[in-house]
Order: structure tokens, then sequence, then C-alpha cells
């Protein structure tokens, strides 16, 4: 706490900022942009910074074309011109939409994967600073505040490069859970199921396998623990019931929530790290 705080006179922690960005988190955003991004611009005539032939202008053609969803036409000879726009956009814009283009400068932006990766890192140092719902996890904004279950999902989505389909799964589910126009939960969950499936297949050398013959060859070849392997056939029997996830939607049936599609892949990142991992040691 700062003298403010310890004196009484400001809040000593704020409330989470689930669907609001307040000035101080909005302000550090963006001076973490201009030192990972801005800053780089080049070449830099000192008093005009044409965007022609610059290390920005095919991130200016794509966030026109594609964030922005207009002609590329309208987009300004000078680069001064678009970095007041994302000023305005970052510190000042609808928060949603300053999380969508925070992402969309993280997949697009100029510069190597360790100008991306350490951005991310920043951005979430000042997540948690400022006591923000939402964190980086695998390039996509999340509302996911535990650093444990962070870690679990980016292990599992990072680590699974030998089993494509789960990897694709993963990142799908994730996709689906953070969408915050059109969120998806209930697909999000059948991905998340669907990536443990797919490594249990794999694991075992059946592609036909159903996840209760795999896991029963995983507790017999693997060392997996029945009481875990029991858990996680329930857990995956609220997928595939009658009124299950897999099923249509029934009269009165109860729609999954965003806690269910998050906890569904926060678990079977772990089973999946959990499953790897016993496998290869």
């Amino acid at each position: 706490m700062d003298f403010s705080q310890r004196m009484g006179l400001l809040p000593a922690s704020k409330v989470i900022q689930s669907d609001s960005i307040d000035i101080d988190l909005r302000n550090t955003l963006w001076n973490i942009l201009s030192e990972c991004y801005w800053s780089t611009f080049y070449p830099d005539y000192s008093t005009h910074k044409i965007l022609s032939g610059s290390n920005f202008e095919e991130f200016s053609k794509a966030l026109y074309s594609r964030f922005y969803k207009t002609t590329l036409d309208t987009l300004p000879w000078g680069w001064d011109t678009i970095l007041e726009q994302l000023k305005k956009e970052i510190v000042s814009g609808v928060w949603h939409r300053t999380y969508s283009l925070l992402e969309f400068i993280i997949e697009n932006g100029p510069g190597a994967s360790d100008t991306c990766e350490r951005c991310m890192l920043l951005c979430n140092e000042a997540f948690a600073r400022e006591n923000s719902a939402y964190r980086f996890v695998a390039r996509k904004l999340t509302e996911i505040t535990s650093p444990e279950e962070i870690h679990e999902i980016e292990v599992a989505i990072s680590g699974t490069s030998n089993y494509a389909g789960v990897t694709t799964h993963l990142q799908t589910s994730l996709t689906l859970l953070t969408d915050r126009q059109n969120p998806d939960y209930r697909n999000s969950i059948k991905e998340s199921i669907s990536a443990v499936e797919s490594l249990a297949r794999k694991l075992v050398g059946d592609d036909k396998a159903t996840l209760g013959q795999a896991l029963k060859i995983l507790e017999t070849k693997h060392n997996l623990h029945g009481s875990l392997k029991s858990a996680f056939l329930t857990l995956y029997g609220y997928t595939s019931d009658a009124s299950g996830i897999r099923h249509a939607l029934i009269d009165n049936a109860t729609a999954p929530t965003k806690a269910d599609a998050r906890f569904m892949l926060i678990c079977c990142s772990a089973f999946i790290n959990f499953a790897i991992d016993s496998v290869e040691d």
C-alpha cells in the first residue's frame, strides 16, 4: 500500500474489475504497448513517421481491414494518426473493445515472438496489480484469476505439440469460453472433454477407443489411480448422459454457465498434464 492507502484516504484494494477498466489500468496498458511495440517503429525520420515501408505497415492494414472492418483506402499515410486512434481506444474506449484490441495487437503486432511474450507478461502483472479479473492465457484474455489455473491451461496447450488434436480441442475450448461477444459455454465444454478423449486414444494406440476404455488401459499400463479414473468417468458422464452437454437441449434444461465451462477446461487441462507426465516419466 502507498501512503494514501495506509492513511485510509484511498481503498487498500480495488473491487475486481470484471466488466470495466479503470484509468490506472488503461494508462498502464498503454505504457506497456508503447514500451513493447510503439517505440520500435522504423524508419523514423523524426518529423514524419511515414507508414508505407515501415515495420507497422502490415499491422496497420490488418488493423483497418480485420479489426475496424473498414476499407484500406482510408488508411492514413502517417503512423501518428493511427497511433492516436489506438490510444483513444485503449485509454477511453468501451472496456470490452479495449480488451479485444489488446488481443488483436498481441496476435498481430510486429516483432519477434519474445516481444509478444514480454508484452503478455507485463500485461498480466498489471492485471494482477490492478485487480483485473482477466489474464492472458495462450494469447487469449481469459477470466481466470488463479495463477495455478492459468498455468495448467498454458502447460496443456504448449505441452501437447505431439498430440495435434489435443492442442486444437483445447485452443478451441479456450476461444469459445473467452469470446465476449458470443460465448459458447456448451461447445467449450465439449471441446475440453474431446481433448481428453483425443489424448487417451493416442496414449493407448486405438483411435476408436472410448474414454472409458482408454482410462482402463491407462489404469493397468500406466498406473493411473483407480479413484482418479472413477472421478473422471463420473465427470465424463456429466457430458454424456441423456440430458448431458453432448445431447440436444430439452425443455427446461439448464444451460451450462461460464463457471461450468471454465471448470471443465481447467480440469481437463490438469488431467492432460497428469496423463502425459505419467506416461513420459
